[in-house]
């Protein structure tokens, strides 16, 4: 328990920067492929996922890091294609998904910002997770 105070209390100071940038972005506005074009979209995301990655919370889903997502997508982006194709590794075997374009800049955007804005509200909200606080388990 102790352990996990030091490091909750180590991570809250060492990230002060991008996490408090992320926390003020309103999603929806700054990943909308629509809007503001996959190519600034994927910037968002390739500007707050390594902080992700630092601090061990980047998003994973489908297998998939968000780094991946990133990496792919701008492939995609530079080759002018509509379809995101992702290679990855799970379970010892190679894999391929295809996403739509848009939708995997949306994807990669919001993991980076959600992953660095969760860090934000854990900040406030971790100790209702803690024994003792009148919950039974």
């Amino acid at each position: 328990m102790r352990k996990l105070l030091v490091v909750a209390v180590s991570v809250a100071f060492a990230h002060a920067g991008l996490v408090d940038e992320a926390a003020q972005l309103d999603v929806k506005k700054v990943c909308d492929v629509k809007a503001n074009g996959a190519d600034k979209v994927i910037a968002v995301a390739e500007k707050f996922n390594p902080e992700a990655v630092k601090l061990q919370v980047e998003f994973k889903r489908l297998g998939i890091t968000n780094r991946n997502y990133i990496k792919f997508t701008k492939e995609a982006i530079k080759a002018k294609k509509k379809e995101v194709v992702i290679n990855y590794k799970a379970k010892k075997k190679e894999k391929t998904k295809k996403f739509p374009l848009e939708y995997a800049a949306w994807r990669a955007c919001t993991f980076a910002v959600r992953a660095l804005q969760q860090v934000k509200e854990a900040e406030k909200d971790w100790h209702l997770a803690v024994p003792g606080d009148g919950f039974k388990y």
